[in-house]
């Protein structure tokens, strides 16, 4: 990819990756590999993310990560003992392989921040503050795993200038009794995929929802969110909620959601871990004898 012809004209320069909590919901696995590492088969959701920010022509990509979870910079960045040695052993491929996911700095911008508490999603994005290069931001959610072509966040990068809102979330409809596990819109009208809005609710009990339209792990920001999160009190749950920052500016710079055309899968929890297993695994003809059930097992293979 000719990395410096792709940014030339994009307007959203920087990617932020909140990488820092705990994953208590996949413990004990957690207890030692950071969730963004679990894999979906073999590749794991920060590598998802990092392609889709690099598929959009992120010209920087920052991580704010936590102290203890130094796996996930050794991951990402580029390990050229390991890649000679697999080179040396006759295995090319993988090395070539390792290479190509790795983020080099020759091609990539690439900076890490700590969050030493988790004090929320907004406050793990205003750590980022600093490190982010001029213009709007978008946001990934590694564990928000959203499978398709073009990327979600590639998607949201060409709709963004022309829909004249400054904050543009990723959205999708969920059942009214899942709303209180989002951050829903207060829609005012639609427009193609977007979904006009005037404000947001995090986590609205289903009788108090504005709307179904709920917010999922991707954003494109004006650069004045870290404004709005500088001193913003404390919101649901205790800590420092992006959708209020996001929320405040509503009526100064403009609101929207996008309804991408990927597939979303809350890689957060056990099941939808699952499910994205099972059909990243469809794509592939190899798998096709574990997914029907015809696989042989063990002792059957060994008669």
């Amino acid at each position: 990819m000719d990395l410096k012809a792709t940014v030339s004209s994009n307007p959203v320069r920087t990617a932020i990756f909140p990488v820092a909590g705990l994953g208590t919901r996949f413990l004990p696995a957690t207890k030692a590999t950071p969730k963004e590492l679990l894999p979906v088969l073999d590749t794991p959701l920060i590598q998802f993310a990092i392609d889709e920010a690099r598929a959009a022509g992120i010209e920087r990509m920052v991580f704010v990560s936590h102290p203890s979870k130094d796996a996930i910079e050794r991951y990402v960045r580029e390990d050229e003992e390991l890649e000679t040695t697999l080179r040396e052993r006759g295995k090319a491929r993988l090395a070539d392989m390792l290479h190509e996911n790795a983020l080099c700095e020759t091609e990539m911008q690439v900076r890490f921040v700590m969050q030493p508490e988790p004090l929320g999603l907004g406050h793990a994005v205003l750590c980022a503050k600093d490190e982010v290069l001029p213009g709007p931001v978008a946001i990934i959610l590694p564990d928000d795993l959203i499978l398709g072509e073009p990327g979600c966040v590639q998607e949201m990068i060409d709709a963004y200038g022309p829909s004249k809102a400054g904050h543009m979330v990723a959205t999708m409809e969920v059942d009214e009794d899942e709303v209180k596990s989002y951050g829903v819109l207060d829609v005012t009208g639609t427009d193609g995929p977007l979904i006009l809005a005037k404000g947001m609710v995090e986590k609205p009990e289903p009788a108090d929802a504005p709307s179904r339209h709920a917010v999922v792990g991707r954003y494109v920001l004006d650069a004045s969110i870290f404004d709005a999160l500088d001193g913003l009190p404390p919101g649901a749950g205790g800590e420092i909620q992006l959708t209020d920052a996001i929320a405040a500016g509503a009526d100064s710079i403009g609101l929207c959601g996008f309804r991408f055309s990927g597939t979303r899968y809350d890689c957060g929890s056990k099941q939808g871990m699952l499910a994205a297993t099972m059909a990243y695994a469809a794509g592939d003809a190899s798998y096709a004898s574990v997914l029907s059930g015809t696989q042989p097992t063990l002792a059957t293979a060994a008669e």
